[in-house]
């Protein structure tokens, strides 16, 4: 019998700061790897497969926060780059 894998995710109280909100807590994992609650995927429309572009806030070691955005919502050059640098990251996944 396979061993059911411990959830680590945290959904709590939605906490509003008035231009962002917080709806759940996830832990990284020892792979660098964490978890979208169920639920928060459902509420934004994303699914296995979908490609989500990490942004930074910030600059560098003074970076405040991450963001996750659908690659598919950029615009403008910001699209540009991140499907340039998507299509290269998969032509490499595809010659593994």
């Amino acid at each position: 019998m396979k061993k059911k894998k411990e959830n680590k995710c945290r959904p709590g109280p939605t906490i509003n700061t008035g231009c962002c909100t917080v709806t759940s807590i996830v832990t990284i994992d020892e792979k660098g790897q964490m978890v979208l609650p169920k639920d928060v995927r459902n509420a934004m429309g994303i699914n296995a497969g979908d490609k989500l572009a990490v942004v930074s806030v910030g600059h560098e070691q003074d970076a405040c926060c991450l963001m996750l955005m659908k690659a598919n919502a950029l615009n403008g050059m910001v699209k540009i780059k991140i499907d340039t640098a998507l299509k290269e990251k998969d032509a490499k996944d595809e010659e593994r």
